[in-house]
């Protein structure tokens, strides 16, 4: 009874170290991509002059497809450094000279790299997906939001596809005076507004002018004619044509699994492959958090007691996960072209743990 409580105290112990480093290294290096990747968007709110609230929400969204990335990488950073930290303070060694196996040892990190498998399934089948569709939309918001900053008086500007606009004057109500408007979203009947006095409308669906008291110019591509039509009052929606479309057409990242796994007739024949390789990288992905987990541990319980070998086992593992890092971005591509190399992804996420465990017991037999 005793051993066994001293078993649990140990496992509570390294449970508790790898839980708070895995969070400030996943946390680290999450803010370290949000930063990089936030950059890009920086420029646009400082320039439009947008509430910095909207940057955080866009960027936020971005968040859990961070953390579903990375995890697997930080779990296998984290056990790799807590268990040599524990073996350069001989701890490993005294927790096995009161019985430990090795893959007693390990139990702490396997409980913890189960829980990082559960939280990757939790994000790649439900979080990341909905957080990716929300983030296109509110993109398509912003996008719109911008095209109502853009508009300066004495400028011709392209605000949406086919729409170039120009005002000789703007209020800081939105009133606009001398109002001239290239709409060439039909290439074979461009036509030409002009309007004396008009307002900048912006709602949720997108910026809209009101004008008033102005014509519309158009030639008549049977005839050759030139229409005009007055009129007094006149609506022109300038948001984006991405919208339409918007319903149409789901980014494989933002679809759901069982969409994946059985694509609809209507899409592109050049897609489906996309599509059912996004599909088994959400399945396999994962649990790659484990393959890198008993890699880590053989790394760093295997090399305990060498001399010399401090340095050369974790570098060796550092360079075996980075290889299976690269190799299966260039399986998932393969597969992308020929869907009957799929299970080439089960292999590379499976195997390498399945090798780890195995060295692992061998290694790990109780020692006295």
């Amino acid at each position: 009874m005793p051993r066994r409580l001293n078993f649990n105290r140990i496992d509570r112990y390294i449970s508790f170290q790898l839980v708070v480093a895995l969070l400030l290294v996943t946390l680290g290096f999450v803010a370290l991509i949000w930063l990089t990747q936030s950059l890009r968007f920086i420029q646009i709110i400082v320039a439009h002059g947008l509430s910095p609230l909207v940057f955080l929400r866009l960027t936020s969204l971005l968040v859990p497809s961070f953390v579903a990335t990375i995890l697997p990488i930080t779990c296998f950073i984290v056990v790799l450094f807590i268990y040599g930290r524990l073996a350069g303070d001989r701890e490993i060694t005294i927790m096995r000279g009161i019985g430990l196996s090795d893959f007693s040892l390990a139990r702490p990190a396997l409980t913890v790299a189960g829980g990082a498998v559960l939280l990757g399934y939790v994000l790649n089948l439900a979080v990341v997906p909905a957080c990716l569709g929300a983030f296109r939309d509110y993109q398509y918001e912003i996008r719109n939001q911008i095209a109502a900053f853009l508009l300066e008086p004495g400028v011709f500007t392209p605000v949406s596809g086919g729409i170039t606009v120009y005002v000789q004057s703007r209020g800081a109500d939105n009133s606009l005076r001398g109002i001239l408007i290239e709409d060439g979203r039909d290439p074979s009947a461009p036509a030409t507004i002009l309007a004396r006095t008009g307002r900048l409308i912006v709602n949720p669906a997108g910026p809209m002018v009101e004008l008033r008291d102005g014509s519309r110019e158009q030639i008549d591509p049977k005839t050759g004619r030139l229409d005009v039509l007055s009129f007094t009052r006149n609506e022109l929606s300038l948001a984006q044509p991405a919208k339409a479309s918007a319903p149409e057409y789901v980014d494989a990242s933002e679809a759901s699994l069982p969409a994946l796994l059985h694509p609809g007739p209507d899409l592109r024949p050049s897609d489906r492959g996309k599509w059912l390789v996004e599909a088994h990288r959400r399945l396999t992905a994962p649990l790659t958090a484990l393959s890198y987990t008993l890699i880590g541990l053989v790394a760093a319980l295997g090399g305990v007691f060498r001399r010399h070998g401090g340095l050369l086992r974790p570098a060796a593992a550092v360079a075996i996960v980075t290889a299976l890092v690269a190799l299966g971005l260039g399986v998932g591509n393969l597969a992308a072209r020929d869907t009957r190399l799929l299970p080439l992804i089960w292999m590379v996420a499976l195997l390498p743990g399945a090798g780890a465990a195995f060295m692992l017991t061998r290694q790990g037999a109780p020692r006295g």
